[in-house]
């Protein structure tokens, strides 16, 4: 029996931009930034949101990624109670939360960080951090070097071989779950973390509440390597991400089938029982929309994410076609400020389409952890079949700028489909589905007879 975490359809939120709080926190008292977070809820109901993914929401200097205090709500946004609430009203709503884990380092305000700079080598905390060195200064000014994350030196990096650190990681998530009742974490960071700390995390976190989910942002590699049965549940899909929209500008359906043949077990491929967290942009990526050169293929982009194998997973703005692009200095136009006040004049078709996706997965359990079966691939024509016992879903997509006739052979067998979108049935013709597909358009069916 699958989890709830394998039909969900994720939705991402990166609250201190969506709430446009201040780039540096020198508030003094907690804001009520959580009332206009509450009020985003009813929008990602109807839009067919069954869980989010939200963060970093704990109490940072900056971007939320420099941790202050594991055990504190980020005061730009509000108080632990007001964060209590949001989850509360999430789980009313039938949506699971999820929340950042940044557990590779930690901000420079840090209680132990602090500490060390004050009494040096007579800290208590001086073994918290990986590659503390006294004989040197560093960079900032300090009279000791330390090692970062990837150089960034005001996030110095955590020592997890030393029992006080994952006593402490341990605790918070302890917090996380009594405290505020979450349902997962997002590792940051989770392509570099100690493989024995993920694997207490695992432990611990099974231990704390049924059907908890980890899930950890790895960019390259063998992804079982951090999702297996001893460690994370499952990992960002960076490699099918490359291929969406890259697949896409370059008129390739081989580029995103040959991801998913590689993939599938299925077909052969190396991930075995892992479902993997698949999305077409988020805050470190650009948009969507200013990723395509052809715009109008977003619609297919979104078909796919929506009925390839994977948990898949909205950016907040791209259901309503949001651009953005970073820079090399600056993430901001990532993660800009919404406010509920905007969402019906944002509203386009591709929410609609976005909403009528979301729905369809969540309908439709072959969508989230059928098998797939490739049933035909061109450069720009693809179709394929997600299948879970008598389910059979077909999907079929034409990424070209011309129309486009199709003959898809259904091997599982059927007589008459159903357009999931028009609810209008058609019969199979000698074993085969016979189409006719606009530029740009998808159709999906279920084999009813």
């Amino acid at each position: 029996m699958s989890a709830w975490y394998d039909n969900s359809v994720f939705y991402h939120m990166y609250p201190l931009g969506m709430v446009g709080a201040p780039k540096e926190n020198h508030e003094e008292k907690p804001t009520e930034k959580f009332l206009e977070l509450d009020a985003w809820i009813p929008h990602l109901k109807d839009l067919g949101v069954s869980a989010i993914y939200i963060g970093p929401l704990f109490e940072s200097t900056k971007h939320g990624y420099d941790t202050r205090d594991f055990h504190l709500v980020d005061r730009r946004l509000g108080t632990n109670d007001d964060f209590k609430q949001f989850v509360a009203l999430c789980h009313e709503a039938g949506i699971y939360v999820v929340v950042d884990g940044v557990f590779n380092h930690t901000g420079r305000e840090f209680f132990a960080f602090k500490d060390i700079q004050e009494h040096r080598d007579a800290s208590p905390y001086k073994d918290w951090y990986k590659g503390v060195n006294f004989g040197q200064g560093s960079p900032l000014g300090d009279s000791f070097s330390y090692e970062a994350w990837q150089g960034h030196m005001e996030l110095p990096a955590l020592n997890h071989w030393n029992p006080a650190v994952r006593e402490h990681l341990l605790d918070a998530v302890t917090f996380w779950v009594k405290e505020f009742d979450i349902d997962g974490i997002r590792l940051d960071c989770a392509n570099v973390l100690d493989f024995d700390f993920m694997k207490a995390l695992r432990s611990h976190c099974d231990s704390l509440k049924a059907d908890f989910w980890l899930m950890g942002e790895v960019i390259h590699g063998d992804y079982s390597r951090w999702a297996n049965d001893s460690m994370l549940h499952s990992v960002t899909n960076y490699e099918l991400h490359k291929g969406l929209y890259s697949g896409h500008n370059d008129y390739n359906c081989f580029e995103i089938a040959h991801t998913i043949r590689r993939q599938s077990e299925a077909n052969g491929g190396i991930y075995k029982n892992i479902n993997l967290y698949t999305f077409v942009d988020n805050h470190d990526e650009n948009r969507i929309m200013s990723k395509l050169n052809n715009k109008a293929h977003v619609f297919t982009v979104y078909t796919m994410l929506f009925t390839l194998p994977g948990i898949p997973s909205i950016y907040y703005g791209s259901e309503w076609g949001v651009e953005g692009a970073r820079t090399s200095t600056c993430d901001d136009m990532l993660r800009p400020a919404i406010s509920p006040d905007q969402f019906e004049e944002l509203h386009t078709e591709l929410t609609d389409h976005v909403e009528r996706l979301a729905h369809l997965h969540r309908n439709h359990p072959a969508l989230g952890t059928g098998a797939y079966r490739e049933l035909l691939l061109t450069n720009r024509q693809y179709a394929y079949a997600r299948s879970l016992g008598d389910e059979h879903i077909i999907t079929a997509v034409n990424i070209d700028d011309a129309p486009a006739s199709m003959q898809v052979r259904l091997p599982m067998g059927g007589s008459v489909v159903k357009d999931l979108f028009t609810e209008e049935e058609s019969a199979v013709e000698n074993g085969s589905l016979n189409l006719s597909l606009q530029p740009g358009e998808s159709k999906i069916f279920k084999i009813v007879g």
